[in-house]
Formats: C-alpha cells, sequence, structure tokens
C-alpha cells in the first residue's frame, strides 16, 4: 500500500514539475515573440496554477526566475507585468557577465583588467545606452541631485584631469540610477581603463575647449531628458554622446 502511495505521489509531482517548465516555456515565447506585449498583466500566480497545474510554489520560481531574467517586474499590490524587450537585453547582458565573473572566481583572483581605449569605446557604446530605460522607471530625486552635483563640479573644473574626474562620476551615477548591480560594475571597470595612460594620453591630446563646452551641453541635455523621463530621448542623446566622443579620439 505504502508503494502504491508512493506511486501516486511522485506520479503528481511528475506532473507538476511538467506544468512549471510548460508555463516557463510560454511566458518566455510568448514574451519574446511579442504575443505578450510591455506593460501586459500577467494573470494572478492561483490561475497560472490552475490553468498549467503546477504548484503555486513551482509559478512562483518560475516568475522568480522570469524576473531575475528581465522578462517582467513584480510591484506590489499591483502585479506582475510584462517588460520591455530593451529589459530582457539588459538582462541577458547581466546574467552572462555574473557568469563570467563567477567563472573567473573560481580560477582564482580576478587580473589586472587591460582593455585598450577602442575597445572601452564599443563596449560602452553597446551597453550605456540600456541604461536609461531603467533610469527613468528607478532613479530619485538623489539620484538627479547628484547628476546634476557632478555636471557643476565638471564645469568648474580648472584642469583636464579634473574634468575627466567629474565626467566619469557622472556616468557613474548614471548607473546607479538604474539600482542595477550590473551597470555599477560596468562603469567601475570603465573608470579603471579611463584611468590607464593611454586613455589620459588621447584625451587630453583631444579634448579642447570648443568639445568640452559641447560634452558639457550634452551632459545637461542628457539629465534634463533623465529627469522628464524621457528615455528614448535620453538614449538618442547619450548614444550621439559616446559617438562623438569616439570620433573626437579616433576620428573617422
Amino acid at each position: 500500500m505504502k508503494k502504491v502511495m508512493g506511486d501516486v505521489e511522485t506520479r503528481k509531482i511528475s506532473v507538476r514539475a511538467e506544468g512549471a517548465r510548460a508555463l516557463a516555456s510560454y511566458l518566455e515565447e510568448a514574451i519574446r515573440t511579442g504575443r505578450l506585449r510591455e506593460g501586459v498583466k500577467l494573470p494572478a500566480e492561483r490561475e497560472l496554477s490552475e490553468e498549467f497545474g503546477a504548484s503555486r510554489g513551482a509559478v512562483r520560481r518560475v516568475l522568480a526566475d522570469l524576473k531575475g531574467r528581465g522578462f517582467i517586474t513584480q510591484v506590489v499590490g499591483s502585479g506582475t507585468f510584462v517588460l520591455p524587450q530593451k529589459d530582457v537585453a539588459a538582462a541577458a547582458v547581466r546574467v552572462e557577465a555574473q557568469n563570467a565573473q563567477n567563472a573567473q572566481a573560481a580560477h582564482g583572483a580576478q587580473e589586472v583588467v587591460q582593455t585598450s581605449p577602442a575597445e572601452l569605446m564599443e563596449a560602452r557604446l553597446l551597453i550605456e545606452p540600456l541604461m536609461p530605460g531603467l533610469i527613468v522607471r528607478y532613479a530619485t530625486a538623489a539620484d538627479f541631485a547628484r547628476m546634476v552635483e557632478c555636471i557643476e563640479r565638471s564645469e568648474a573644473a580648472q584642469s583636464i584631469e579634473e574634468f575627466e574626474k567629474w565626467d566619469g562620476e557622472l556616468h557613474k551615477t548614471f548607473a546607479l540610477a538604474t539600482h542595477n548591480s550590473f551597470f555599477l560594475r560596468v562603469l567601475e571597470l570603465t573608470n579603471e581603463v579611463r584611468e590607464q595612460g593611454e586613455w589620459g594620453r588621447l584625451k587630453r591630446k583631444s579634448l579642447t575647449a570648443e568639445r568640452r563646452a559641447e560634452y558639457e551641453a550634452q551632459h545637461r541635455a542628457i539629465v534634463d531628458a533623465l529627469r522628464d523621463r524621457d528615455a528614448d530621448l535620453a538614449c538618442e542623446l547619450l548614444t550621439g554622446h559616446l559617438k562623438q566622443i569616439r570620433h573626437n579620439l579616433f576620428g573617422g
């Protein structure tokens, strides 16, 4: 009798596990293909549990995994909502970076980052334009106040080195304002590269008074767009700012 009951319980667990896998597969595919669009509210956990034959705990684990990968967001008292695809891309980058970091840790201490200025700019153009979408959603008044402080200090800087310091701090503040640890780590690495001699040499060579004034105006425009919660405009301005820096450093 005990064996029969045990077999029944095993089958129930198996069925529920299949239900959880089916739920995860359905939601991920529906979001990726656009059948579940940005802002759509998902059914309650109880409804998903009943529809897919998965336990409430399994449903919660599936949703937690999708949230961690940037597919959905959960708002207490409101429900679970589909996020924009760019957030999925950002989460995918974050997961890849975390996996790489874990692999490094398993093989000993992290080596000193050796990255050329050209490689740095390529990476920044891929990653930093992802930040405005998170900043407009999560940034606080304190975040914006810090951005303004960085701009004012960079504009008051009496040397290229001081300007470069506060320029770097502003971009780091953008990362902080995402309230996402991945972007903060990326900008920390960025500043490590900026402290290397080759970057400083190129910046001193390329930074004229006219270009500095242009950078300062671009910084203010980017922050204004972020404060207006206009992610598309902020992304466009930030991308243009980075492309101009790349052009001024390397030409072409």
